[in-house]
């Protein structure tokens, strides 16, 4: 009977094992930073005072997590103040959220994806994780642009790709047509925080 416990006890931990290896994410330790880097949909455009997202995934988390959204903000302007916000705040994680402006702008989605991804080295080089967050296209009832996920699937990220563009999708949700309420805003968090659970940083 002890050797069959002893046979159970090791076949679990080989299953943890192998769950872990598959993980995008490592462990987020309790004095973390999450760094939330992106344009309005970060900063919390719409949302009343307190109710942006990274308030709300700090929330749910119990990490510092830093607002480091600025409203109006392509990736090309995003690219240049990226390596400044990691030397500022040493984040373990970022979460990425930026290229609506460049999407409505009809900029260039190959210059889009070239800056995207320069970020993502930028925080890959210094160990740092990443979320990325898709951004839909725009047309009405879009999904996320494919960018997204073709960034996602070269660099291995932890994705989440679907859920800004339902939550734009449903009025209630909504505090105009490219921005989230204080409602939407706390959906967006938790959308976020079951990627950071299902990858492996938070548990």
């Amino acid at each position: 009977m002890t050797k069959f416990i002893y046979l159970l006890m090791s076949v679990f931990l080989l299953f943890l094992t192998a769950c872990s290896d598959n993980n995008k994410l490592t462990p987020l330790s309790g004095d973390s930073t999450i760094l939330a880097f992106g344009d309005s949909l970060t900063y919390g455009v719409g949302a009343k005072d307190g109710t942006a997202y990274p308030e709300a995934l700090s929330d749910l988390t119990g990490l510092k997590v830093i607002n480091a959204g600025k409203s109006g903000e392509t990736t090309s302007q995003g690219v240049l103040r990226f390596q400044g916000a990691l030397e500022e705040y040493s984040p373990e994680l970022v979460v990425l959220l930026e290229g609506g402006n460049d999407i409505l702008r009809n900029h260039s989605a190959s210059v889009t994806k070239v800056n995207l991804s320069t970020m993502i080295e930028l925080a890959q080089a210094q160990g740092i994780g990443i979320v990325l967050v898709g951004v839909p296209k725009k047309s009405l009832f879009s999904n996320s642009a494919p960018l997204y996920e073709e960034i996602a699937e070269r660099y291995d990220l932890a994705f989440e790709g679907e859920l800004l563009s339902d939550l734009l999708r449903s009025p209630k949700y909504k505090a105009d047509p490219i921005h989230l309420n204080s409602e939407g805003y706390q959906k967006l968090a938790e959308g976020i925080y079951q990627v950071l659970i299902e990858e492996g940083a938070v548990y």
